[in-house]
């Protein structure tokens, strides 16, 4: 066996991990929610229960890139990840029983560490490995939430408090998603494909779009609010049905110009590369125009087409957020309201479900066009 590591993305990962647990506070420990905490290291917890996923990993940076080797790797960062969690939640129920004010948050050990976990998961396994390896990331932190083992920690003591809003929120921000998608699909798919049948359209619509997309997203639903807002005073049956100068009708409108770009080029494109000796063997086939676009164009363009809608998505689920300051609601609203009152953990309550959403968009898209391209 060499002594050299055999694999340096996986070493170069441990050894960030292991300045971060020597360097940085695991969790940060305060009187109240307001005051700042105290930072407590990860060595100060004893975390012997971590100590058979890190030697497995270390023992992963000599051996083979096996199949073998990979799953344990594999392993071992989801069980060092989730003894993490535990051992977090564990810490701030032990400093709970000081005070009932008294509030544990997750340092910046602990995210970094979190992070390089993920990350050296990511590197050990691909495909549909990948994918129970989150289902068990997923399994393991509901077990841990059902169980009551991360209720002490502040995060978790904000959401008991916000249950309901959170809720809200996130319901808002899905509306948000669906009301942008949903029309930017029916407008997007039909010009995509006009641009890639004339040219001409092509040379004026997509310099269009891309000034668009230059526009600062705040800047942008700034800019419609004054028009949104005459028309409803012009028509007030509008205000009826909320198209108003603020809320969620100019964010909607806002994130659909957004993502106009990344569908109309992709389906553009899609169309595009579709082969000619294709299209001349359906026309010899005695196939309409129709029947061309339905059964041979379509079917062809759709990875690019998903591949469009999932930059389309992942950017709507980010900038949604900032439409919370136009009165749209949704998960930004918990995170303005978190910087507002400087509650670091109320700002990661409307965090960690953004990010959540978009990597889960992100996998679902990246999914299907794997199984369209096989």
């Amino acid at each position: 066996m060499s002594n050299r590591p055999r694999n340096p993305v996986l070493a170069a990962l441990m050894a960030l991990g292991l300045a971060a647990a020597l360097g940085l506070s695991f969790v940060s420990h305060a009187p109240n929610r307001l005051s700042s905490g105290q930072g407590i290291a990860l060595i100060e917890l004893a975390p012997a229960l971590l100590t058979w996923p890190a030697l497995l990993l270390l023992l992963g940076l000599f051996m083979p890139p096996t199949r073998r080797w990979q799953l344990a790797s594999a392993v071992g960062n989801a069980a060092l990840l989730l003894g993490l969690l535990w051992l977090a939640g564990d810490a701030a129920a032990r400093l709970a029983q000081d005070s009932a004010l008294a509030r544990t948050s997750l340092g910046a050990g602990f995210w970094i560490l979190a992070v390089v976990c993920l990350l050296a998961l990511a590197d050990a396994v691909q495909g549909w490995v990948a994918l129970l390896a989150a289902l068990a990331l997923s399994l393991g932190l509901a077990l841990l939430l059902a169980g009551g083992s991360l209720d002490q920690l502040a995060l978790m003591r904000e959401y008991a408090n916000r249950r309901e809003l959170f809720h809200d929120a996130l319901w808002q921000h899905l509306q948000i998603l669906l009301a942008t998608l949903l029309p930017a699909l029916v407008i997007g798919l039909p010009l995509g494909a006009a641009a890639a049948r004339n040219g001409h359209l092509n040379q004026v619509l997509f310099p269009v779009l891309n000034l668009i997309q230059t526009i600062p997203s705040l800047a942008l639903f700034a800019l419609l609010i004054a028009p949104m807002a005459l028309l409803a005073a012009v028509w007030p049956l509008l205000a009826d049905w909320g198209l108003a100068g603020i809320g969620l009708a100019p964010a909607v409108l806002a994130l659909l110009l957004y993502s106009l770009l990344p569908i109309v080029r992709s389906t553009a494109a899609g169309l595009q590369q579709v082969p000619a000796a294709v299209l001349d063997s359906a026309r010899g086939m005695g196939m309409t125009g129709r029947q061309i676009f339905w059964r041979v164009e379509l079917p062809i363009a759709l990875p690019l087409l998903l591949a469009g809608l999932r930059v389309a998505t992942v950017q709507t689920v980010g900038l949604a957020v900032v439409a919370a300051l136009i009165g749209a609601g949704g998960l930004g609203s918990l995170i303005f309201q978190g910087l507002l009152s400087s509650a670091a953990d109320l700002v990661l309550l409307g965090v960690l479900p953004v990010l959540a959403l978009g990597l889960l968009a992100d996998a679902m898209f990246k999914g299907l066009v794997r199984m369209l391209a096989q």
